[in-house]
């Protein structure tokens, strides 16, 4: 209970800053509205929060022992961030109104954590962070409700932002260039890992 004022500082912050849930249920906010948005935006909050109490009750030492298998994962987030860019770069405003192309469900919403780099940092840093060395399961679940917590608060501002802009971008063709805007910042998104990444592997480095 004493570290939890920066906890709450820690996953407020962590929560609000861009990344790739943001992005995506900002743009959806915009394309879709609040209430087709809903399940994209629970199954983010639920994920996220049920990955940080998987790693919390130790499935972040499998990694340690195998950290090939993190290095898979990270590879496939970033195939799959990149497929979600070019997604959201290529749906015509009018592609979405027709309901030919429909945002996120909960469940894909929810296994995305699995493949997003930042939703890694977070839980894993709240973890190491803010867990004792022995932790219980009460001081697991409670670093996991907090999170819970500050994504639905923090996420929801952004759903609810994006459905604000829908009215502003009313015609196709400036929603269309916010979507490609959209789209860019989840590949800049990517950068750190993709440095991350081209370190594990030798790259860019001078002999």
């Amino acid at each position: 209970m004493e570290s939890l004022p920066a906890l709450l500082l820690f996953t407020f912050s962590a929560s609000i800053t861009p990344g790739p849930n943001n992005v995506m249920i900002l743009t959806s906010g915009l394309n879709y509205g609040i209430r087709r948005s809903m399940p994209h935006l629970l199954g983010i909050v639920l994920g996220f929060s049920f990955m940080v109490l998987v790693i919390g009750f130790g499935f972040g030492l499998l990694f340690a022992r195998f950290p090939l298998l993190h290095t898979v994962i990270k590879i496939a987030g970033v195939i799959y961030l990149l497929f979600l860019a070019w997604r959201v770069w290529t749906t015509s405003p009018r592609e979405i109104e027709g309901t030919n192309k429909p945002p996120l469900n909960f469940l894909q919403a929810a296994l995305f954590q699995w493949l997003n780099p930042k939703a890694w940092m977070m839980a894993t840093s709240g973890i190491a962070t803010f867990a004792s060395a022995e932790a219980s399961t009460v001081q697991i679940m409670l670093i996991a409700a907090v999170f819970m917590i500050a994504s639905f608060t923090c996420t929801g501002s952004w759903l609810v932002f994006g459905a604000a802009l829908k009215k502003l971008l009313s015609q196709p063709g400036p929603r269309s260039i916010f979507n490609r805007v959209m789209a860019a910042l989840l590949v800049l998104s990517l950068l750190p890992t993709l440095q991350e990444l081209a370190t594990t592997f030798g790259l860019g480095t001078s002999n």
